[in-house]
């Protein structure tokens, strides 16, 4: 599963980055190294303006020019993390709905609307898995000991950009016009976990590569085995892999330290002989300077 990441790239690099064609951001959001569940976080959709669905859009649709798309169109959009259907009869049914596993994503009720029409990306530094000391899972039955996290991000620096699905939910107790009335959520896809990665845990995130963002978003894709094919093999080329400070299992905990790499103690109980520690300036992972501190494990 995927149940925390960090996404701390500024709104202005993601609009570069993801060659953003309309902006619906309305305030930036805050660098966020520990995102949780329920939080604000960026998605990256293609679709037209709809005023009856977005105050923003209504403004938008006449404020138009000649030189801004009209139509369809790449936006960079805030939505929740945990996916409200819009039939739900109540949003908080979005806290455990953060996950849907690939292989039944176009299947399940909650996900297949969406997985028809309404795709999305979720830029990400990295994200976070837990192992035990004898080598499981966090959630693998009788596994033992306290858990490591691990930082899983790009070896170059580069964003990540998770495959996801957004919905759109009517708070019928509002009226139209409020800013509230749609509530606009999302959830991460995710599929098995190549070998090297496997090792840390059986699932990840399921990423998706730059060349086909296009096909992923374009919402008239609507063919089940198409879709299929973009969703596999999950991408690992390049990941790497390292361990990171316990402070991040706490949702309290926010900024760059807890994606900096640590050294864990050897079998007889100390870090190697100058290892990089949390506090060093060569411990920085590649999602916040480009490099990775020591020698990260290579996901090939």
């Amino acid at each position: 599963m995927c149940g925390r990441y960090a996404s701390a790239r500024r709104r202005i690099e993601l609009l570069e980055e993801f060659r953003i064609e309309r902006d619906r951001v309305p305030e930036p959001l805050e660098p966020d190294y520990n995102v949780a569940p329920t939080r604000r976080v960026y998605a990256v959709i293609t679709r037209e303006p709809r005023p009856s669905e977005d105050a923003e859009d209504t403004e938008a649709a006449a404020e138009q020019t000649p030189d801004g798309p009209s139509g369809l169109a790449r936006e960079l959009r805030v939505v929740r993390w945990g996916l409200v259907p819009f039939w739900a009869k109540d949003p908080k049914i979005g806290s455990r709905m953060i996950n849907a596993r690939a292989e039944t994503v176009a299947s399940k009720p909650a996900y297949r609307h969406a997985f028809k029409r309404r795709r999305c990306l979720l830029p990400a530094d990295g994200y976070y898995e837990w192992q035990r000391p004898d080598g499981s899972s966090e959630d693998a039955p009788g596994g033992k000991g306290i858990k490591q996290p691990y930082f899983i991000t790009r070896g170059d620096g580069g964003p990540l950009a998770f495959a996801g699905l957004y919905e759109l939910w009517r708070d019928a107790e509002l009226p139209d016009d409020h800013e509230r009335a749609w509530l606009w959520t999302a959830t991460i896809i995710t599929t098995s976990a190549p070998d090297d990665l496997g090792r840390i845990h059986d699932r990840m995130p399921m990423v998706i590569e730059p060349d086909r963002w296009a096909d992923w978003l374009d919402p008239a894709a609507n063919d089940p085995a198409d879709l299929a094919a973009l969703l596999a093999p999950a991408a690992s080329s390049g990941l790497v892999s390292y361990p990171v400070s316990t402070a991040v299992n706490s949702v309290r905990n926010n900024g760059p330290e807890l994606i900096t790499r640590i050294e864990l103690p050897s079998p007889g109980g100390d870090a190697a002989p100058g290892a990089p520690t949390a506090g060093s300036s060569r411990s920085r992972s590649a999602a916040s300077h480009g490099i990775s501190g020591g020698a990260p494990d290579k996901l090939r």
